[in-house]
């Protein structure tokens, strides 16, 4: 063998051993693959149920509607059913003066203070001259020079079956005055209804004066307003009409009247008591109550504002009428203004409870 061999043989070895001695290159993986995400499709939402609201009956709707555009003047129709939900009204929401209805609202703070613990019914009252106010005050004649001793209960007895001015204006300072009664409205939810600052400045601001202390008593706001221009008065009462002190519109009251029904104005005890008074109530004979049949009943408040030559305003009646099976409605009609003769707006008023009735029977 040739040395030059040898020398190949061996080169060829030693690459050999190095090439044994490098480390093979690691072999290539695939990448990882990503896990994959599964969206379940969201779940169909639940089915909504719908609840019929109890719709009010269509010959009682078109009664209202006929009754209101058919009367000449500036009257608010509302019958709400305490028991169903629903309402039925014509111009209900407009502001009406309220005149003695808002006797109501008083008679209601001062239950509420009752309950409070605030007053009692038996509490003694004094009524002196200085508290007599004007129109309709059948205690006038028992207030002599020392005074009328009386008590709350009977003030209230007085302010609500006889509609007596000077017997609720007492009860109202007593309990606070206006601001009392608007707060218990606000607090309690009474939407639509205003309160006016008292009987005293309420009717001498309608007729376009302001209230003296010595016509307390006396004849001198009549003599005062019957010294007026026809033409100052009207100016006067055409203000009040726009934007009555004391406004609150048919549905308002209905709304009140129906919380106070459902007892969550007052303790059962004083809602029972007030509502007693108003079934008892003397005032108003021919207007809602002349349009029930047997078995009916009414709790109910009036309310008269003063005349201009032919114009009345403010005749209202406004109640909580009950069918003899319990079945329960709030009422309210109230005339802001018109020159219709006073059967007229009576037999309205009878007119809606006529529709009332007719309706339940059907």
């Amino acid at each position: 063998m040739s040395a030059t061999f040898v020398r190949r043989l061996s080169a060829i070895a030693a690459l050999s051993v190095i090439a044994a001695c490098v480390p093979a290159a690691p072999p290539v993986s695939a990448p990882a693959a990503k896990p994959v995400t599964v969206r379940q499709p969201a779940p169909p939402p639940p089915p909504r149920v719908s609840v019929a609201r109890p719709q009010p009956p269509a010959a009682l709707l078109n009664a209202v509607q006929a009754l209101g555009r058919g009367f000449s003047g500036d009257v608010g129709i509302s019958v709400r059913d305490i028991d169903e939900g629903w309402t039925v009204d014509w111009a209900g929401d407009k502001p009406r003066p309220q005149q003695s209805v808002s006797k109501l609202w008083v008679g209601i703070t001062v239950m509420d203070a009752v309950d409070r613990g605030r007053m009692s019914l038996s509490d003694p009252v004094t009524v002196r001259k200085s508290d007599l106010t004007v129109f309709h005050q059948p205690i006038r004649p028992l207030v002599d020079s020392d005074g009328y001793r009386t008590t709350v209960g009977a003030l209230l007895q007085g302010a609500m079956t006889r509609s007596d001015n000077t017997a609720n204006d007492v009860l109202l300072w007593r309990v606070g005055g206006p601001e009392a009664v608007r707060r218990m409205l606000d607090d309690k939810d009474v939407a639509g209804v205003t309160f006016g600052p008292g009987e005293r400045l309420l009717q001498a601001r309608t007729a376009g004066l302001t209230w003296r202390p010595e016509w307390a008593g006396g004849w001198g706001f009549l003599q005062a307003r019957a010294a007026m221009s026809y033409e100052a008065r009207r100016r006067a009462l055409d203000r009040y009409l726009a934007d009555p002190e004391d406004g609150a519109s048919a549905n308002g009251v209905t709304l009140g009247i129906a919380l106070l029904a459902q007892g969550k104005l007052l303790s059962p005890a004083s809602t029972d008591k007030l509502l007693s008074l108003m079934r008892a109530s003397r005032t108003g004979p021919l207007r809602l109550k002349s349009g029930l049949r047997p078995g009916w009943t009414l709790a109910h408040k009036t309310g008269t504002g003063q005349d201009l030559g032919s114009l009345s305003t403010g005749y209202n009646d406004v109640g909580l009428l009950v069918a003899p099976n319990g079945h329960r409605y709030a009422v309210a009609v109230m005339i802001a203004s018109t020159r219709q003769s006073i059967p007229s707006r009576m037999r309205l008023m009878g007119d809606v409870s006529r529709a009332i009735v007719a309706s339940h029977a059907d």
